[in-house]
């Protein structure tokens, strides 16, 4: 059996707490290689932690918020100016996905959505609970309740046997025990330890629901200064920026 690697490219919230990167996962397998969450800290997350933009056959998004997509424009940038790619790029996400990085690639780049990419660039949009086949890559997206105006997703992933489930950022709901059932890892939004705060997920809320998620193995991310401050209380493994995990 293959084995597929997860690399945390960035564990931190939309504030940089704790000095970590925004949100980005970087898959590597056989068949794929790609990005769950792209945040706007993804290309220098990239670059430090030595992952190839180049090598990505996908990028998925969960919703669209800037800590979450806002690294998608200097992705398709880089591509621009340094003319390097030719393999197909395919960015799959929340309805709007497609419109929402065109209209941030030309705040940050005037112009920039006129010039034609040297390589294939596909977007799509994730139906709820329908599978989508891309590539060698099965997706299916479950909505969640965090901003409605972002068009949250949770995102389930099943890549060369194995299944990467994925919570964005959601307050508790049962569709996270959907999106993870029998995954191998579940990356799940612990953005506090213990206050409730309203469209996220605290770290106390989740250990509640612990017994409902019939997962192989749960990483915390999208973590905040009050969940970083605990994490010596938790006993659920939490990510690290750069670190490596083997499914």
């Amino acid at each position: 059996m293959s084995r597929v690697t997860v690399q945390c490219l960035g564990s931190g919230d939309a504030f940089g707490s704790g000095g970590r990167f925004q949100t980005c996962y970087y898959i590597e397998s056989e068949s794929a290689c790609f990005l769950i969450d792209c945040g706007a800290t993804a290309m220098t997350a990239m670059k430090r932690f030595g992952v190839d933009p180049e090598r990505i056959d996908a990028v998925l998004i969960s919703h669209l918020h800037g800590d979450h997509f806002g690294g998608l424009p200097f992705l398709i940038r880089e591509t621009q100016i340094m003319a390097k790619r030719t393999r197909p790029l395919i960015v799959a996400g929340p309805e709007g996905i497609e419109k929402s990085m065109c209209d941030a690639l030309e705040v940050f780049f005037p112009d920039a959505c006129d010039r034609k990419p040297s390589f294939e660039l596909s977007f799509v949009e994730l139906p709820a609970r329908r599978p989508v086949l891309l590539e060698s890559l099965t997706v299916t997206s479950f909505r969640v309740p965090h901003r409605e105006q972002t068009n949250p997703l949770a995102l389930r992933v099943d890549v060369d046997n194995k299944v990467i489930a994925y919570s964005g950022d959601t307050e508790w709901t049962d569709a996270l025990i959907e999106a993870s059932k029998h995954a191998d890892l579940f990356i799940c939004e612990a953005y506090t330890y213990e206050r409730e705060k309203p469209a996220h997920l605290s770290y106390h809320c989740l250990v509640t629901h612990r017994n409902a998620l019939v997962c192989k193995r749960i990483l915390l991310t999208h973590m905040n200064e009050e969940m970083l401050f605990h994490l010596d209380d938790v006993d659920i493994e939490a990510a690290e920026d750069g670190s490596k995990y083997m499914l």
